[in-house]
């Protein structure tokens, strides 16, 4: 896979954040989404949400505020290494919404959890073979032109 193929895949998944986790930047919004996903989950039987009280709705807030910011990021200035750490924090947050359903959560995080492993795997895959961007690696540092 070329390096700018791989631009290519770092600029869709930030528009696939971008698209899913706005809704959880402001406390309005959320509040629609968080009525949306009761509604979903309700409809296909995936469990019941929790309500959330203002501390929970703060979380989901930064949370998507931050996951906003790095989505801009990467789409207005996608670089390789943007890529790799972007693949990394999606393993983090599979982890974390495998672990959540373990526990009893509700079976809407799986989409979730599909697009955070897809994304993931196109993400670190380039980075496993003998391909160009594997050696894009060394420009990992601040003055990277990618």
């Amino acid at each position: 896979m070329t390096s700018r193929r791989y631009l290519q895949f770092v600029r869709a998944s930030a528009w696939y954040d971008l698209v899913v986790t706005a809704p959880f930047a402001t406390p309005w919004t959320f509040q629609w989404l968080h009525a949306a996903l009761c509604q979903a989950a309700s409809i296909v039987g995936a469990g019941a949400l929790p309500g959330f009280d203002p501390t929970h709705v703060l979380f989901a807030n930064l949370l998507g505020s931050v996951v906003a910011v790095w989505s801009l990021l990467r789409i207005l200035g996608p670089r390789v290494s943007h890529g790799l750490f972007d693949a990394a924090a999606r393993v983090l947050f599979a982890c974390w919404q495998a672990y959540a359903l373990a526990h009893g959560a509700s079976l809407v995080i799986l989409p979730f959890l599909a697009f955070e492993v897809f994304w993931g795997v196109a993400q670190l895959a380039p980075w496993a073979g003998k391909v160009p961007v594997r050696a894009a690696a060394a420009r990992l540092v601040p003055g990277e032109h990618s």
